[in-house]
């Protein structure tokens, strides 16, 4: 089993930025994947940055060039850096897990982004 605690969002003005914090606990030995979700008012959650075990990375093009994804092995803990905020990033993160084997899907609680003009 994997626990997911998301922490780094607040407020910041548009430019800002800001970085997040995914810690996980458990059995982090068979995570092979976490990456970042975002999900605004009304609509569904969507993709932000993944990575793999081997260090891959994956990124929403919305936010290619603004936000890295890295993690930190030692702590058991993947970033989100967020730059160059714009008011549209305004949403809810949740942090993402992925096990194996078997393949398994672990969530966060969110934390609350919200990029002022």
């Amino acid at each position: 089993q994997v626990q997911l605690v998301e922490s780094g969002g607040g407020l910041v003005q548009a430019g800002g930025s800001l970085r997040l914090s995914c810690a996980a606990s458990g059995s982090i030995y068979r995570i092979y994947a976490m990456g970042w979700y975002c999900q605004a008012p009304g609509k569904q959650r969507e993709l932000v940055a993944t990575i793999t075990s081997g260090g891959s990375t994956n990124y929403a093009d919305s936010v290619k060039g603004r936000f890295t994804i890295s993690r930190d092995n030692a702590k058991n803990t993947v970033y989100l850096q967020m730059n160059s905020l714009k008011p549209e990033d305004t949403a809810v993160y949740y942090c993402n897990a992925n096990t194996r084997f078997p393949k398994n899907e672990y969530w966060g609680q969110g934390t609350q982004v919200t990029v002022s003009s």
